[in-house]
């Protein structure tokens, strides 16, 4: 399909063409002639420059350039031999300038007429050689513009084939991320409710249990549990209102990492009565990276909680010029870590990777387990 840049380019070639090859051998022929005669042989030629310099101008007026045209091969047809060269580098004007193929054929063929029917009537003879080559030269420009015209049609039905196909394919991939960014969120969100709300529904669960079988033998340790029911759910509440978006992301107030994970192994040593010994120095970090480590610290310690029957866990958090690292550690039971298929595990994985960190984890049945999440330094990779 043409550009208006083709368009433009080939009216500039193709007028150029025809005055060379046309207009300025006609007129350096008339140039001999004498009276009369000569003013008709210089004139016609400069009269269909203009014609043609004014169908350019005015793209309106292109089909009464061709009427003109037409009249004007016939004249010099008539007053001068040898006009079907002139003819020739015609025709591509009436291919260009009439708008379509069928009127294209009728008003080079009129040209041709006229050209032939100027030359008979100059020299009385109907088989001229200039007569032969423009009744031939119609021919086969018919021949070759039919042919031009269907391998244009093609080109273009093919690119619209291209562009509705590229369209399609532009639509699919559209959706495809949508699908994608669809299935991200849910494993954002099923990350984020397991971090948050199941654990901490988890914990309720077991405080509550706790509470409920010790309440006539030790009402004091019993209160101490509700208590913590109170705090947890208030937080889980928090935490399902980040979730709908009705408050701040993360919900969690910026303040210290160090004071952050202090304060949850306290309430996680109050809850289970197990012995927690913590290394945490007042390291700075972003936002997005102290989320992360107390995630992990969470996780880690529910999954203590719930299976590893541990009676001490360790936590160290460390910082070096490239990496903040957090180790915790317990001696509970163990587990085989390729055997592992809880959700816990692989939602630390990807959110530590988030950041460009990564999660090793060591553990043995009988030996305990090592947790150490790793996150580069100012939480980019």
């Amino acid at each position: 399909m043409s550009r208006p840049d083709d368009q433009s380019w080939i009216h500039r070639w193709n007028g150029i063409s025809w005055v060379l090859l046309g207009l300025v051998p006609t007129s350096i022929a008339g140039v001999d002639n004498h009276g009369a005669m000569r003013h008709w042989s210089l004139g016609l030629p400069l009269g269909l420059a203009v014609a043609y310099a004014v169908a350019v101008r005015f793209p309106g007026r292109r089909v009464q350039f061709l009427y003109v045209l037409i009249v004007g091969l016939g004249a010099l047809s008539y007053l001068r031999g040898g006009s079907a060269a002139l003819f020739i580098v015609s025709i591509p004007h009436f291919w260009i300038f009439a708008g379509g193929s069928r009127r294209s054929i009728m008003l080079s063929g009129a040209a041709a007429l006229t050209t032939a029917t100027g030359g008979i009537l100059r020299n009385g003879d109907l088989l001229t050689g200039n007569v032969i080559v423009t009744l031939f030269a119609f021919l086969a420009s018919v021949v070759l513009g039919l042919s031009m015209l269907r391998i244009i049609k093609r080109s273009e039905d093919r690119a619209t084939r291209l562009s509705a196909e590229l369209e399609a394919a532009q639509q699919e991939l559209l959706e495809a991320h949508q699908r994608q960014g669809a299935v991200l969120e849910r494993e954002r969100l099923a990350r984020e409710i397991h971090d948050t709300l199941a654990q901490g529904f988890a914990s309720i669960v077991v405080l509550a249990e706790a509470a409920r079988s010790g309440i006539a033998t030790d009402p004091e340790l019993s209160a101490r549990q509700l208590l913590s029911i109170e705090q947890t759910a208030r937080e889980n509440l928090a935490e399902a209102r980040v979730l709908v978006g009705s408050a701040p992301q993360s919900g969690i107030a910026p303040s210290s990492i160090a004071r952050t994970l202090r304060r949850t192994l306290d309430r996680f040593a109050e809850d289970t009565g197990l012995t927690v010994t913590a290394d945490l120095p007042d390291i700075e970090c972003d936002q997005q990276t102290r989320i992360a480590l107390l995630r992990c610290t969470q996780e880690s310690l529910a999954n203590v909680r719930k299976h590893a029957a541990a009676t001490t866990i360790g936590v160290v958090l460390t910082r070096d010029p490239h990496a903040i690292e957090l180790e915790i550690t317990d001696d509970g039971r163990g587990f085989i870590v390729a055997e592992s298929q809880g959700f816990g595990l692989d939602g630390m994985r990807k959110r530590l990777a988030e950041l460009g960190g990564e999660l090793t984890v060591t553990s043995s049945p009988g030996d305990g387990t090592r947790v150490l999440a790793m996150i580069p330094a100012n939480g980019a990779p």
